[in-house]
């Protein structure tokens, strides 16, 4: 039963961890501090704007595939692959 608990406890600490990393770059990035970011460009667009409409969704893409990566290592650590 510990072991169970464990394992669910750091299975939220990587989701809460993506959650936050999320948040920060979407909501962020993309709307809090768009003026800030505006300042710089990335191939020919607005920093700001360019989190906005393409940034949040790498982020996404990417907290996607390291979740994934964590969850196999966290599997095989607790033997429930």
């Amino acid at each position: 039963m510990e072991n169970k608990n464990t394992y669910w406890q750091e299975n939220l600490r990587l989701i809460l961890i993506c959650l936050v990393i999320w948040f920060v770059v979407s909501f962020g990035f993309g709307i809090l501090l768009v003026d800030e970011l505006n300042e710089f460009r990335l191939g020919g667009y607005k920093l700001g704007f360019w989190f906005a409409q393409q940034g949040s969704i790498y982020a996404f893409l990417g907290l996607i595939f390291w979740y994934s990566k964590k969850m196999n290592a966290l599997d095989e650590k607790y033997d429930v692959e």
